[in-house]
């Protein structure tokens, strides 16, 4: 059974930085495609970014390019997920995904999740 554990989140202030890491294990992922979802109090959750198991096919989205960055360690079975220049706004729980199809920034239709990490940024 696959299994995603997030971990790396904490509390940081304004400006700081974070690295945020999912494990995966329970599968041979050659072939997945991996990534972030985020999801802030009472809103939605939504895309942050996604790779390819093989570290192609990245993409981050638009509102975090710049500060942003998706890598993948092939070795360690471990995604990270590098954020810079942390804002406010980017307090929300931090989920990692994975899917063996195509990518897709619908959350309902990947295949696995982990339970998630918390990103809280202050003033």
């Amino acid at each position: 059974q696959v299994q995603l554990v997030e971990s790396g989140g904490g509390l940081v202030q304004a400006g700081g930085s974070l690295r945020l890491s999912c494990a995966a294990s329970g599968g041979t992922f050659s072939g997945y495609m991996l990534g972030w979802f985020r999801q802030a109090p009472g809103k939605e959750r939504e895309f942050v970014a996604h790779i390819g198991w093989s570290g192609v096919a990245d993409r981050v989205t638009d509102s975090v390019k710049g500060r942003f960055a998706i890598s993948a360690d092939n070795a360690k079975n471990t995604m990270i997920l590098q954020i810079n220049n942390l804002k406010i706004e980017d307090t929300a729980v931090y989920y990692c995904a994975a899917t063996r199809s195509d990518w897709t920034n619908r959350a309902v239709d990947l295949d696995y999740w982990g339970r998630g990490t918390q990103v809280t940024v202050s003033s």
